[in-house]
This record gives structure tokens, sequence and C-alpha cells, in this order.
């Protein structure tokens, strides 16, 4: 061990059964097996609290040397969420209708149903908006690499995600493309970049989502080699 090195201490989680781990184990499948994404939402109030703790939950993500590259901003004034629904919907109908998006990529969204119009965004309580940052910045104002960036980012908003799914929140990852007006609408320095825009609040009576399925274990799952791979 380095002389610059953290020191360790114990680390002594509670070690269920192995019975007690299987039942632990379905019953937060079941649970998250519930998750859909939300596009409609009441205007009922959520409790700041269910917020910082979902945030909380998603600081506790490992990042690239525990570098912890990541910013979320909370958005509750009425008057920003306007502007950044009006400044989604602009890049929004440009994809929907101008072009960005090819044939393809339409007709895979067809079956949900989406379009350009966004008024969850104003409807839902919160947006909450998490950034990456390429780089961190030093107290000097030099800049220090980050590492794992996108993979660090993507952990922490998963387990935002699920935050909010085992509050009883419903949330939906919004990215309209490009999400440079969140950069600007927010003031967030250089070296931050949107990542995934959340809007967050309890479902709207009247929500309905698509009747999915999801794939199978076997469908996406292998353990080790194939068969027919070579030793």
């Amino acid at each position: 061990m380095t002389d610059d090195a953290l020191p360790q201490v114990p680390y002594h989680p509670a070690c269920p059964t192995d019975a007690e781990a299987v039942a632990r184990a379905r019953a937060f499948f079941e649970r998250m097996d519930t998750r859909r994404s939300v596009r409609a939402f009441s205007d009922r109030p959520v409790p700041r609290a269910c917020i910082e703790h979902a945030l909380a939950a998603a600081g506790t993500a490992p990042s690239g040397a525990h570098m912890q590259p990541w910013t979320w901003v909370v958005v509750d004034d009425p008057t920003l969420k306007s502007q950044i629904r009006e400044a989604a919907e602009a890049e929004e109908r440009q994809s929907y209708e101008g072009g960005r998006m090819n044939e393809e990529w339409l007709e895979a969204l067809r079956p949900l149903g989406t379009d350009w119009r966004k008024p969850f965004l104003e409807v839902a309580p919160y947006l909450v908006v998490c950034f990456e940052q390429r780089w961190g910045v030093r107290p000097d104002g030099s800049r220090r690499k980050h590492y794992y960036v996108s993979e660090s980012v993507g952990i922490s908003c998963g387990l935002f995600i699920t935050a909010i799914h085992e509050m009883g929140l419903a949330t939906l990852t919004h990215t309209p493309s490009p999400m440079r007006f969140l950069s600007r609408l927010l003031g967030r320095p250089d070296n931050e970049r949107p990542f995934i825009l959340f809007p967050v609040g309890f479902p709207a009576d009247d929500a309905t989502v698509p009747a999915l399925t999801r794939k199978p274990l076997p469908d996406f799952v292998q353990w080790n080699r194939p068969d027919d791979a070579p030793a």
C-alpha cells in the first residue's frame, strides 16, 4: 500500500442465509418488474425529502477512481420548467418532423405512441437533470482528468431510477437531442454535459403505459461460453 492510499476500514454487511438472499433477490426483481416509464404525471406535490433521498442514493454509485463525475440539478420553478419544455419541444419537433430521425428510428418509436409534444415537463413537480462532468476542476482552476465518466454517470442514474420507483413515484428517461439548451438554461459550466432529464412525480390518475413485454432471462443472459465455443 502506498503512502497516499486511503486508510482501510472494516466492511461487515449483514450476511443473510442462502434462502434469505434468494428471497430478497426475488422480491427486488418483482418490485422492479413493475417499473415503467411514465409520460402522464399528476401535479400532486412531492416532498422535497423524496428527491433528496433519491439523489443521495444516486451518489452512492461506484465511479472511475472515485471521481464521482456527476452534477444533479433539481428544477421546481414553474417558469424555468416552462422554458425547458419550450426548448425541448423545439428540438424534439426537429427530430420527429425535421428529418433528424431516419425512418427506421421513427418506425421503432411508433408502437410507443411518442411524438415531439412533452407536456409532462411542466406538469411533473420536479425536473431532475443529471450532468456528466467530462473533466474535473481543481481549486487552482486546472483540469483534473475523470475516468469512465459515462459508465459512472449511467450507474448513478440507474440508482436514481430505482430509488424513485421504490418510493412509489414515477419518472422517465428523457433525452432530447441535442440537449445543449439545458446547459444554457441551468447555467452549467463547460466541463458539464447534459446526460438525462428526469421528470419526477406521481403518475396521473388516468396514466397509461404501453403493453410491453420484457425479454426473458435466456434471451439476454449467457453463462460462461456458448457450448460450441472453443475451449
